[in-house]
Order: structure tokens, then C-alpha cells, then sequence
């Protein structure tokens, strides 16, 4: 199990991506992306200057005739990744991993994963306004290019982000996979919004929704003075008064946004932050696989 918290304090973010990656995907025997693929479409007799990788030394033996095979490319899949930086992806929690730095990490794996099969990735830092950019290309200069961006990504500002996670997807010129790693704090019907037409565009959503165990579970006694990361506002309160009625809210809240992204054929991940990073990885990986083969 990749523990988060040591692959978050491990600053090789390449070195990181092709841990979780090389662990995650070696038991799944193929990609569960649906990528680039090449068809073989024809032999052409050698010549000069031709890749010798093309060729096919089989037929050689058989003929004394050199040969080279060509292909047709038959598909090639664009990923936009979106990672969320509003302030609270901020939070920590009792862990020690903020939910930015989880989202850096399974951001960073799902870069790796779809570059290391000849597709073209891009990366997207959105909060209350579009922070970062890097347009989906393939390559690995260029995946080195797009960790290093991850790697700088901080969480901050405040939770207007529908509007930059709108951008996102009008930057995501033809059908692709977009995939949105966010808490989700925000104005659920604008995300809801903007996730809706993404979908109607024709993209594959995959939702990583990342949240501390705190958030969740609410394990706080005494009276305590809440601070919103976004906001600067605090709130004193006294758990044992608001822990249920808490729970609650976050039970339904989870609940909404789950039901949202079945409605509109959307993957949702649900991603604590003390989860093993391949767990979460592999999780979503299955469900793909699963799906593709229905």
C-alpha cells in the first residue's frame, strides 16, 4: 500500500507518479483507457532510412526480403486534468496530508499513466480563477514539464470556482477524458452546471472527490473555534451540540454529488486523504476497465 503520506513528502513527483503507476496498472494486464492504438495496416519493401524496429525480421527469414510494417493510427485521446487550488483543499487534517497534496499526487499518476501510453495530457489549476495551464500535448519532455507544474500548484483564494472549471472544459478543444480532483465546496448547482455540459459536449468525466477524514467523520470535542480557509470567517461551536447534526449534513452532501455524477454517466471517486494512493488509483482503474468491457 503507497502510503500518502510518505509519497507526499518525497519531492521527485516523476519518480512518485511512476511508483503508484508501475504498482497500480502491472496486475491489470491492459490499459483501461481507450487511447491510441496502432492497426497494422501494410508491408513496404525497405528503404534507407527507414526505423529498423519496423521491420519484421520473421518474414525476412522466410523470404531473404526486407520488410518494414506500417500503421494506421486509429484513435488518440486527449486528457485534461483539472485540480482544484481554492483555499480549502488547504485542509490537513488529523493525516498530515492536505487535500491538495493528495490531489497533486493522483494528478501526477494519471499524467504519467496516460502519457506512458502515447497519449496527450494537459493540467489545469482552477480555484477563483483559472491558475494554471498547461495545454495537453504528448511526449516525455513534456509530461516532465506538466509535474513540475503540479509540483508548484498551492491551494488558496476563494470557492467561486464553477467559472474557472467552465474554462477548463472550453480548453479541452475536441472530446476527451476530463478528469476534476476538487472537494467540491462551492456552489453545487453551478459545478453541477458546468459538469452537465461537459458531459453533454461528449467528454468522459471522471470526479475525484477529495476530502480529510475529519470532514467526514467530525471527531472534535469541546468547544472549538472553526476558521473557513476560504472565507477567513470563525465560528465557535461546541461539537457536542452540532456533531450529529454535522454528519448529517455531510451524509447528505456526499450523497448529492454521487447521485449527480450517476445521472450523468460520470465517474465519482470518493478520495479520504488517509487512503493508500493505490488503493484509490487502482479503485477508479477497475471501474474504467469494468465499464469498457460492458
Amino acid at each position: 500500500m503507497l502510503d500518502p503520506v510518505l509519497l507526499s513528502a518525497i519531492g521527485d513527483l516523476e519518480l512518485v507518479a511512476r511508483v503508484m503507476v508501475d504498482g497500480t496498472v502491472s496486475g491489470l494486464h491492459r490499459s483501461p483507457f481507450h487511447g491510441y492504438s496502432a492497426e497494422f495496416n501494410q508491408y513496404r519493401q525497405y528503404r534507407p532510412g527507414d526505423d529498423l524496429k519496423y521491420i519484421d525480421w520473421k518474414l525476412f527469414a522466410r523470404t531473404d526480403r526486407i520488410y518494414t510494417k506500417q500503421y494506421r493510427e486509429t484513435t488518440n485521446m486527449v486528457a485534461q486534468i483539472a485540480v482544484d487550488v481554492s483555499g480549502s483543499m488547504a485542509y490537513c487534517g488529523r493525516t498530515g496530508v492536505s487535500k491538495i497534496a493528495y490531489a497533486r499526487l493522483l494528478a501526477a499518476a494519471l499524467a504519467y499513466l496516460v502519457s506512458g501510453q502515447g497519449d496527450a495530457v494537459g493540467a489545469v489549476g482552477y480555484g477563483d480563477e483559472l491558475r494554471q495551464y498547461i495545454a495537453a500535448r504528448t511526449g516525455t519532455s513534456h509530461l516532465r514539464g506538466l509535474l513540475v507544474a503540479l509540483t508548484k500548484l498551492e491551494a488558496s483564494g476563494g470557492a467561486a470556482t464553477a467559472g474557472s472549471l467552465g474554462r477548463a472544459v472550453d480548453l479541452l478543444r475536441r472530446r476527451g477524458l476530463l478528469v476534476v480532483l476538487s472537494d467540491l465546496y462551492d456552489n453545487e448547482i453551478a459545478l453541477e452546471r458546468e459538469l452537465k455540459r461537459a458531459s453533454r459536449i461528449g467528454h468522459e468525466i471522471a470526479v475525484f472527490h477529495i476530502l480529510s477524514r475529519d470532514e467526514i467523520e467530525f471527531p472534535f470535542s469541546g468547544d472549538m473555534e472553526f476558521e473557513d480557509l476560504e472565507t477567513r470567517q470563525s465560528v465557535i461551536a461546541s461539537p457536542r451540540v452540532t456533531a450529529s447534526l454535522y454528519r448529517r449534513d455531510v451524509a447528505d452532501f456526499l450523497a448529492r454529488w454521487q447521485s449527480r455524477c450517476a445521472a450523468y454517466g460520470i465517474d465519482y471517486i470518493r478520495s479520504v486523504t488517509d487512503m493508500p494512493l493505490d488503493a484509490t488509483l487502482r479503485g477508479y482503474l477497475l471501474k474504467r476497465r469494468g465499464a469498457a468491457a460492458r
